[in-house]
């Protein structure tokens, strides 16, 4: 993923699934549960490094849109997985 504008000039999060996007990128695994934690931590701002109050209005609902496309409802991680690596 990684930061895009909208129709206002506001930051937004898009999916970049190919990777090659110009600028800063992050990583997400593509499951409802990643996504559903990114956004409780605000994790998005902080790595695509968007700070201030643009970071609290960051809008990601392409990326909520493009996982949930690709994942199912379940969560697929392993047994034991840990998302604090």
């Amino acid at each position: 993923m990684t930061v895009g504008s909208d129709a206002h000039g506001r930051p937004v999060v898009v999916p970049d699934p190919q990777g090659t996007a110009p600028g800063r990128g992050a990583h997400l695994h593509p499951t409802t549960a990643c996504y559903e934690l990114a956004v409780r931590k605000k994790a998005f701002g902080r790595a695509l490094r968007i700070t201030g109050r643009a970071a609290d209005k960051l809008d990601s609902a392409a990326v909520e849109h493009h996982v949930a496309r690709l994942a199912p409802d379940t969560d697929d991680r392993p047994e034991g997985w840990s998302s604090s690596s």
